[in-house]
């Protein structure tokens, strides 16, 4: 059995691309992945457990907004379920590119699984609102059925943008990626949308008042997001074409 110092060096190697990841995930997510999926490989595991073991604790960090009361002890616990359920995410990934086990049944349960994650999150934070907050006004029921929208309408259309140009790229030659290394400003640029800074957010759960303010600030910087990436798809799968 390789050392945990060989595997991390095996899974360094294995990295995707750091081009269009905010800082949090190339800090932050990935290195944290990194050493789940080295322990993950130490014990054993398929890809596929890490992708369950990560929708375990996410899940469970869900049910934790819905269920209890908001407090500061439950703003940690649901923080830390959530972070280490994306760090998983990132895991089974690595996993599979270091074992070659990876293949099209695990990036389905990978995408069911994101794709609940983000449907159930803002689901729970309406049932949170609903059950423990003193809500301003009832209006503000609507704001996690927005967050919902926007995030499962980003999650579609990013999906759709990456497998209709990779279809489009084996009919014809795809245009030449931007040369040098990842943009330092474009990383920072893309900390708002990132999915780890949105879990920050549960870490005001303590504070009724400074988590509907956060979480509603979180939801219209992500609306704003959504506007320029269905922009900038539409316009890099129409350049596809004009290839």
């Amino acid at each position: 059995m390789e050392g945990t110092t060989t595997v991390l060096g095996r899974l360094r190697g294995a990295q995707k691309t750091a081009k269009g990841v905010s800082l949090y995930s190339r800090y932050v997510n990935r290195p944290a992945g990194r050493l789940f999926a080295a322990a993950a490989f130490r014990l054993g595991m398929t890809p596929n457990q890490v992708t369950l073991v990560s929708a375990a604790f996410t899940f469970s960090a869900v049910a934790g907004v819905a269920l209890a009361r908001p407090g500061p002890w439950t703003a940690v616990l649901v923080y830390l379920g959530l972070a280490a359920g994306f760090a998983l995410d990132s895991a089974d990934g690595q996993l599979a590119r270091l074992t070659g086990r990876g293949g099209p049944d695990g990036e389905w349960l990978d995408h069911v699984v994101d794709c609940a994650k983000m449907i159930l999150v803002h689901t729970a934070v309406l049932i949170a609102f609903h059950r423990f907050f003193a809500l301003p006004g009832d209006g503000w029921l609507l704001l996690p059925l927005g967050f919902l929208f926007v995030a499962v309408l980003t999650f579609c259309a990013g999906l759709l943008r990456e497998q209709l140009g990779k279809a489009a790229a084996r009919e014809t030659a795809p245009p030449p990626e931007p040369a040098g290394p990842p943009s330092r400003l474009r990383a920072v640029a893309l900390l708002p949308a990132d999915y780890g800074v949105f879990c920050l957010v549960f870490l005001l759960l303590g504070d009724e008042t400074v988590f509907r303010t956060g979480y509603a600030v979180l939801a219209a910087v992500h609306a704003l997001f959504l506007v320029a990436f269905l922009g900038k798809w539409f316009r890099e799968l129409k350049a596809l074409r004009a290839h």
